[in-house]
């Protein structure tokens, strides 16, 4: 398991201030978002050698990141893609609308389905990882970005080309898709989303048209298998 080289690499390591000085103009102020403080502990671990880069602060769920880049202006944010209270993609939208203290935005997930590296990248990051990359790698990325570059490894890449083959859902769409894999009617589904029913099936109709398929059990197969509906909001 992944974890386990970085829980071992941050071994009796003190644990990180979350806001320590400010860092000299050549160097790359990270912030670390993730909500196991395991994985925290092995990235801090992985870039505490490193002289151009210095992790300013980690938080733990969404709210603190964004409230943490406010307060703390970092070069890069590091950023798992499922947290509590906000997940990774409403970080990326609360911080790419705004006007000051908006990092640079990597991405560091466990999730690799196109849908999530088509939303996300869509949203304004700058670059998507999976959860495994070696360390020098991440460093490597984290460097890249920092400079300004758009960051999408081959293996990502192909996903995401993959997925731009595809029809993109609307949010509405994605919406009535989540409704649909929990079982709703057409009406009940109408009632949930304060829709009439006729709206629904125009949707479902759309929907099925968009995903190439013969009806709601197969919609929800394929949406399922390209990651449409943990990403239904």
């Amino acid at each position: 398991m992944w974890l386990e080289p970085l829980k071992n690499y941050s071994a009796n390591i003190p644990n990180l201030v979350k806001s320590p000085s400010t860092p000299p103009a050549n160097v790359i102020s990270l912030l670390i978002a993730d909500d196991h403080p395991v994985v925290r502990e092995g990235l801090v671990a992985i870039f505490r050698t490193q002289k151009d880069i210095q992790v300013v602060g980690e938080a733990s769920d969404g709210e603190e990141s964004c409230e943490l880049c406010a307060q703390l202006s970092p070069d890069v944010l590091l950023l798992d893609l499922r947290m509590p209270k906000k997940d990774g993609l409403q970080v990326i939208e609360e911080l790419t609308a705004r006007k000051a203290s908006k990092p640079r935005i990597l991405v560091m997930t466990t999730y690799e389905s196109g849908e999530d590296i088509r939303r996300v990248l869509k949203a304004g990051a700058k670059g998507y990882l999976v959860k495994g990359t070696p360390p020098e790698q991440i460093r490597e990325s984290v460097r890249r970005v920092a400079g300004g570059e758009s960051l999408v490894p081959a293996a990502i890449a192909s996903k995401l080309a993959e997925s731009l083959a595809h029809p993109e859902l609307s949010e509405r769409e994605l919406q009535v898709l989540h409704q649909m894999a929990d079982g709703r009617s057409n009406k009940e589904i109408g009632q949930a989303l304060f829709i009439s029913e006729n709206t629904v099936k125009s949707h479902v109709k759309v929907i099925l048209t968009k995903l190439d398929a013969m009806g709601r059990t197969e919609a929800i197969a394929i949406g399922t298998k390209r990651g449409l509906i943990q990403n239904c909001t």
